[in-house]
């Protein structure tokens, strides 16, 4: 099954498409500050898996025309929690455990979400980003297992971990990419680990 979803805010709308199989194990939220083509393709590999997906915009159009709208931690954090709010009031996901997928400069959003959601989000997923920048007291309160997935060439985000990890207080792991890896195995993984119910 395949659903569009819309989220309206104040500054317009968000879209999203959830995949869900008949059964699925778990739900995994992708979220990115804007869709990319490769969504695409995590979402059907991770379907094929038997996990729901759904890849939801953290911004509206008109914001991506601004170079700075994806360093705004705070307002992507709402949208997070907005999204989340969604899920636990929807008939087709809100009885299954959930795990967020965040992707680059929604890396810090998506951890204090999850420190505010402790009982909601069961794992959660960073591909990239200055995950440092969700702050001490975000860092310390996240209990939800953390995998940092880093590029071979993103040395700023495995900086910004490495600052972070004095923090966290979540079981967490870090895993390096080799050239031309895909991080779809990684992320199956991770989530097989902790959302199967």
């Amino acid at each position: 099954m395949i659903r569009n979803l819309v989220l309206h805010t104040a500054h317009g709308s968000l879209h999203g498409q959830l995949d869900r199989p008949d059964n699925p194990r778990g739900l995994i939220l992708v979220a990115r500050a804007h869709r990319l083509s490769e969504d695409a393709t995590l979402a059907s590999s991770l379907e094929a898996l038997n996990f729901a997906v759904l890849s939801m915009d953290l911004l509206t159009v008109q914001e991506l025309q601004f170079v700075d709208a994806t360093q705004n931690v705070p307002r992507l954090m709402q949208r997070l929690l907005d999204v989340l709010d969604l899920i636990r009031n929807d008939g087709d996901m809100q009885t299954l455990p959930l795990g967020i997928c965040a992707n680059g400069d929604t890396a810090p959003a998506a951890i204090r979400c999850a420190a505010q959601r402790d009982t909601q989000v069961k794992a959660l997923l960073c591909h990239g980003g200055l995950i440092d920048r969700a702050g001490v007291q975000s860092l310390e309160l996240l209990v939800a297992p953390l995998l940092m997935l880093f590029e071979p060439d993103d040395m700023l985000a495995v900086q910004a971990y490495l600052r972070a990890m004095a923090h966290l207080g979540c079981p967490h792991q870090k895993q390096h990419l080799a050239p031309g890896d895909s991080p779809i195995p990684c992320i199956a993984e991770w989530f097989a680990r902790y959302l199967d119910t």
